[in-house]
């Protein structure tokens, strides 16, 4: 994961920045959206003046990027003010854009503060199993996806990855973090949050309808996906995403979540909708 998002810089130059990534290797070729989030933040981070950090992004996933081929991101400086800077980065492959995003950094200024407050009846990550617990009668290629990851996950109440969610509640929390200590560097651990936002938020759409990912035929894909840093946090430190689906219709779905550090302290919001097609999906309405 530390280096993917460790882009280099290009010699080539245009009117914008120009920098150069890989990929993890994935089993099913497709580049992973958390990846691809990351390294357009941190494209943008090494653009930006002084100590200024990201505050916000929204992005859209235009295409499927492959993951046995580099991706190139370009990066326009579209602002530079007193406190704030705006970012565009495009990330490309063999000349055609895979994901667009706009990114603002702020310097730290005090202000009003509050937060909403983390649910209190979550079990602690140590009293739930990890992921390897909840993959028997996966195929191997299937549970790669899962254990190959850089990420240590603990669902509640369990994960959709075989069996559906008899409730069909709308909302699920997830305990993560990274598996191994990573650097202090601040843009690291906002780098590698975003990296993490995109793992499971689709889940509390399936929930609602009795799916999980394994329903024969299922096709989900990220359409968008927008963050909001609030406050730092260390990622190879368990973290609570609480996560929930307020709608969906018309083949979309969307999935809002907030990401407390164990401590209770907020540290980002997210927002995805997905495109999400279940071959049954007449029998599933409510």
């Amino acid at each position: 994961m530390l280096s993917v998002i460790d882009l280099s810089a290009s010699d080539a130059r245009t009117t914008e920045d120009i920098f150069t990534g890989a990929s993890q290797s994935m089993p099913l070729g497709r580049v992973y959206g958390g990846q691809v989030l990351a390294q357009s933040i941190v494209a943008a981070s090494r653009t930006i003046p002084g100590e200024r950090t990201v505050h916000s992004m929204h992005g859209y996933f235009l295409r499927p990027g492959d993951s046995a081929k580099g991706i190139t991101f370009s990066v326009d400086r579209i602002h530079d003010g007193r406190s704030f800077s705006t970012r565009r980065t495009q990330a490309y492959q063999e000349g055609v854009p895979i994901f667009s995003m706009i990114a603002s950094f702020q310097d730290e200024d005090p202000g009003l503060e509050h937060q909403e407050a983390m649910p209190e009846d979550v079990p602690a990550p140590d009293d739930l199993p990890d992921v390897e617990s909840h993959l028997q009668g996966l195929h191997p290629m299937s549970k790669r996806l899962f254990t190959d990851r850089p990420v240590d996950l603990r669902h509640v109440p369990s994960p959709i990855y075989v069996a559906a969610d008899p409730a069909r509640s709308p909302r699920q929390a997830v305990w993560m973090r990274v598996r191994r200590p990573i650097p202090d560097d601040p843009a690291i651990h906002r780098a590698a949050l975003a990296y993490l936002s995109d793992l499971t938020i689709q889940e509390s759409i399936l929930r609602a309808h009795g799916v999980s990912w394994a329903t024969p035929g299922l096709k989900v894909a990220s359409l968008d996906h927008a963050m909001w840093w609030h406050r730092f946090g260390r990622v190879d430190e368990w973290m609570l995403y609480v996560q929930e689906s307020p709608s969906a219709r018309g083949g979309r779905g969307l999935a809002t979540g907030r990401i407390y550090a164990a401590d209770g302290t907020l540290l980002a919001s997210v927002a995805q909708e997905i495109m999400v097609r279940v071959p049954d999906a007449d029998e599933r309405r409510d």
